[in-house]
């Protein structure tokens, strides 16, 4: 069973029912001090409750008697049949309250206990989000491992027709003949539609719950200590750029050409997107939004929420021109400068925005709002009692293919600030000492320098998030994009005459553009992915050292989500291994950590350099192993700084130096560059074993 403080997570667990019903497969029961406790539509059947819930009850978790009840009228002004927009300032007001509350107490059993009161009075999408910000931030609760979020509200990520036959097999079959619900990869739309090519990247539940977990570790609007964090605003560009730099590899992989950035809010836009979930929880379903569909000022009086498209271009226009002159003008008037080493970090937060913006009047929320604008073409002004579409949620904003040209557009303006700022001389590209000799990658039964990808079956437990329906597990079968395992290779020789440490960087990029020409570098250097990071010892005698690195050990990515079975079946949550996961829930999903690639083989180039540690090293940081180890790049390391000092997608985060026209032009001994290629198999492997999957 969950250990003693582990129990908490049970109230994540089928959100819409009541405190007082068993949770989880053994049956736990949050044994309440009194009816207190029990939200007003239950207080005329509390004395039936004891009799009728507390038998023959596996684990009872003691929950303490509160000296004060928190006050949730501000909390429950969102009603439990709602949905909710962390994008939209009315509710995140009142998320980031509920946040507080949830930190406020001293002790775990305080904390406990105003969660568990908490729990059946406040919208159930906004308490999941809030109790989980707090449990990855309260000192009390940091080595807790979260339930998958798949597995709580499983209708956000899978397709909303499932959810009858699950009823079905809950009720009519046994746990034990219950079969997959196998989900088809062609659900949301058909070949006519060319976006649909790249649909397995866009709804992908790995990369969903990768986006999710990302805004709980890195909330923009939480209790100022949540939010501060060490290169924050940096963080969200350098994870949205790697986002928008996969897709468009991904694109170019399915014949398709890289994303168009979103540039008007008044033109139709083109895309249509019809996402088939189904809430569940909330009464209503994700809208579609039609192909040319046109943005409209934004008037909702329920969601208390105007404005104007006018006023993101305003922000839009006063950003770039910001950018331009190198500086932007804090809620003092002061001057302040968008340098070389912290620039990038002030633009992040104000372009988000978060609580950290250094002028929110000034420059606004453009990021934001643009996504609530984007997920209400179909009911601005809330004449139609509709709620927002995909883009509207940070759990499923992924799916919806103006995603990516909202964040094209938001990377553009990175870009133009990251051309304002000086090219790197090969003085601070090179490695002195240090040559590479050789790069390949071994993939088994492959030939030299191929990788492989193909489909693969994974299931997934929807019976978490299946409220009033018998207990046992009910799986969905997804079919996912996975890659069979490879090793990297590289030789390294050190002429210094003295032990040298260096940081490995591997990124991985298409070598040719849509039309079949090989890339300028100026293009391409935008559409490295990184692959790895990691810290190497290179010896003085013998001179060269053979660096082998196995995929599965990537810096970026963890294993497929655990479920909250697994948790459930551990004696103990509390290891470093869990606490790692725990924060770095937000990694990439190791499924899918290159590209699709094509039939007849994708030419790709793979990137390797080794920087010199001492410009890499942070002071104050004490390792990674056991604290966020598995996707420091995206996520850094709890309660420390960022563990690499140089600009997040260094060395390409910069325009080239002159006469640098091409990746091999770029190179400096310390860096070399060998062709690759991915070949896809239109093949289907059958579920990994459940060892594999957590």
């Amino acid at each position: 069973m969950l250990s003693d403080r582990s129990r908490v997570l049970y109230l994540l667990g089928r959100p819409a029912e009541p405190v007082f019903v068993p949770k989880g497969d053994r049956g736990a029961v949050f044994e309440l001090p009194s009816n207190d406790f029990l939200a007003d539509r239950f207080q005329s059947v509390a004395d039936n409750l004891g009799t009728r819930f507390g038998e023959d009850v596996n684990v009872r978790v003691p929950v303490k008697q509160l000296d004060t009840y928190p006050d949730l009228s501000f909390p429950m002004q969102l009603g439990r049949r709602a949905n909710f927009c962390l994008f939209l300032p009315y509710h995140r007001d009142m998320a980031t309250r509920l946040i507080e509350i949830f930190m406020q107490p001293a002790s775990f059993e305080d904390m406990q206990a105003v969660a568990v009161y908490a729990r059946d009075r406040v919208n159930p999408f906004m308490y999941v989000y809030a109790l989980s910000v707090a449990l990855l931030h309260r000192p009390d609760t940091r080595g807790i491992q979260l339930p998958p979020l798949n597995e709580i509200f499983p209708a956000k990520f899978v397709d909303g027709g499932v959810f009858d036959m699950a009823r079905e097999q809950s009720n009519v079959r046994t746990e034990e003949t219950r079969m997959p619900l196998e989900i088809p990869r062609d659900y949301t739309a058909s070949d006519l539609e060319e976006e649909h090519r790249v649909a397995y990247f866009r709804e992908d539940v790995g990369i969903n719950l990768h986006h999710w977990h990302w805004h709980l570790v890195f909330p923009f609007q939480a209790p100022l200590n949540i939010v501060r964090k060490d290169r924050r605003g940096e963080i969200f560009y350098y994870m949205h750029q790697q986002i928008q730099a996969r897709y468009n590899f991904e694109r170019l992989c399915n014949r398709l050409g890289r994303v168009t950035r979103l540039t008007s809010l008044r033109e139709p836009i083109p895309e249509g997107y019809f996402p088939k979930l189904d809430t569940l929880v909330a009464s209503r379903v994700y809208p579609p939004r039609f192909s040319g569909a046109v943005l409209k000022d934004i008037n909702r009086e329920a969601d208390q929420i105007r404005f104007d498209i006018a006023d993101l271009e305003r922000w839009r226009d006063r950003i770039i021109e910001a950018i331009h002159l190198g500086r932007v003008i804090n809620q003092k008037g002061e001057v302040v400068e968008l340098t070389e080493e912290g620039g990038i970090d002030i633009l992040g937060d104000i372009l988000e925005a978060s609580i950290l913006s250094i002028n929110p009047n000034l420059y606004g929320n453009l990021h934001n709002l643009g996504h609530f604008l984007l997920a209400l073409p179909h009911d601005p002004d809330q004449r139609h009692l509709e709620s927002f579409g995909v883009m509207g949620d940070p759990t499923t904003a992924m799916r919806d293919p103006i995603f990516y040209r909202w964040h094209a557009f938001t990377d553009y303006l990175f870009q133009t600030h990251k051309r304002t700022l000086p090219s790197y001389p090969t003085s601070r590209l090179e490695f002195q000492g240090i040559r590479m000799m050789d790069l390949e990658v071994i993939t088994k039964e492959r030939g030299k320098n191929e990788m492989m990808t193909f489909w693969q079956q994974n299931d997934v437990d929807l019976s978490r998030g299946l409220d009033f329906t018998p207990r046992g597990t009910v799986f969905a079968r997804l079919n996912q994009l996975q890659h069979a395992p490879f090793t990297y290779k590289i030789k390294v020789e050190n002429n210094s005459n003295t032990q040298r440490t260096g940081t490995v960087r591997i990124f991985l990029a298409p070598k040719f553009d849509e039309r079949g020409l090989p890339m300028l570098f100026r293009d391409q250097r935008l559409l490295f992915i990184e692959l790895d990071k990691f810290v190497i010892t290179l010896r003085a005698s013998p001179k060269i050292t053979t660096i082998t690195r196995e995929s599965t050990q990537s810096s970026i990515t963890i294993p497929f989500s655990s479920t909250f079975r697994d948790l459930e079946a551990r004696p103990n949550g509390m290891t470093d291994a869990l606490e790692a996961f725990n924060y770095c829930g937000c990694g990439w999903p190791q499924h899918m950590l290159i590209p699709k690639g094509s039939a007849e083989g994708f030419p790709c180039q793979l990137f390797v350099m080794i920087s010199d540690i001492k410009d890499d090293r942070v002071e104050g940081v004490t390792g990674t192993n056991g604290a966020c180890a598995e996707s420091a790049s995206f996520c850094g390391i709890r309660d420390q700084k960022f563990p690499d000092a140089r600009p997040m997608g260094y060395p390409f985060d910069r325009v080239p130096r002159t006469g640098v026209d091409t990746l091999q032009q770029f190179l400096t001994p310390n860096m070399i560059v060998s062709d690759v290629c991915i070949v896809f198999c239109d093949i289907t492997e059958p579920p990994p074993p459940v060892s594999n999957m957590v």
